[in-house]
């Protein structure tokens, strides 16, 4: 048997057996891969920080007819994260989506996994940015990138406009049919915002009314049509 290192996150996980657990590993190198942890839930275990959502580090993996991990480095386990109920649910809403989307290596998806997390860690931000920023990356990543002021239909512009579910653009009302959703203009204002401010800026943004809000329920339903999955809803 050999082995191999990766940095990685972990983004799920299930119990087995007695003692062991089937973690979801997210990694820098080779995208998602779900190994065993042999004895990670017993008392004494060692490794037994490094089975927890959000545990960032470099993985050993033994690689043999099962995979397992024999050591973990750990870089950030994200602690704070969890002393919060709305900070743990953003962060399990982004951890989720990673686990639903994910598949071989994407570099740029990791850094910006890290990036979500350190900042709903260590970052004063309110409650939706971080996951809004964040679907808006992954939307943008699928070639998605609707935030324009321009009908993708007419080329008219929009002074009121709808997200086109079908195609994933905005559109005008002449434009609109029955897949469309109306977006209001704090919720876009809201999206641009954020889009264009790096996450280490977001403690600084602030918003008028509820377009943060407004703006994760269109992302929902956009990421449901793209994807056939839910976002946690919280």
């Amino acid at each position: 048997m050999s082995s191999t290192k990766v940095k990685a996150v972990v983004i799920g996980g299930v119990n087995v057996k007695e003692k062991d657990k089937l973690i979801t590993l997210f990694s820098l190198e080779k995208g998602k891969l779900t190994i065993s942890m042999r004895g990670v839930r017993g008392d004494k275990a060692k490794l037994k920080s490094a089975k927890e959502p959000f545990t960032f580090g470099e993985f050993i993996i033994e690689e043999g007819k099962t995979n397992i991990i024999t050591g973990v480095d750990i870089i950030d386990n994200f602690y704070d994260i969890s002393k919060d109920i709305d900070r743990y649910y953003e962060a399990c809403a982004i951890i989720d989506v990673v686990n639903k989307i994910a598949s071989g290596s994407n570099p740029p998806l990791f850094i910006e996994l890290i990036k979500a997390l350190k900042t709903i860690c260590y970052e004063n931000v309110k409650k939706y940015y971080c996951l809004d920023k964040f679907l808006l990356f992954v939307f943008k990543a699928m070639g998605y990138e609707f935030l324009t002021s321009k009908c993708s239909s007419c080329g008219s512009i929009m002074s009121t406009m709808y997200l086109n579910l079908e195609i994933g653009e905005l559109v005008c009302p002449a434009c609109k049919n029955a897949l469309c959703v109306k977006v209001p203009n704090s919720a876009y204002s809201a999206m641009r915002l954020l889009a264009n401010t790096d996450y280490e800026k977001l403690a600084s943004v602030k918003f008028g009314g509820m377009g943060e809000i407004q703006a994760y329920d269109i992302l929902r339903q956009n990421f449901r049509f793209r994807s056939g999955y839910e976002v946690i809803k919280f």
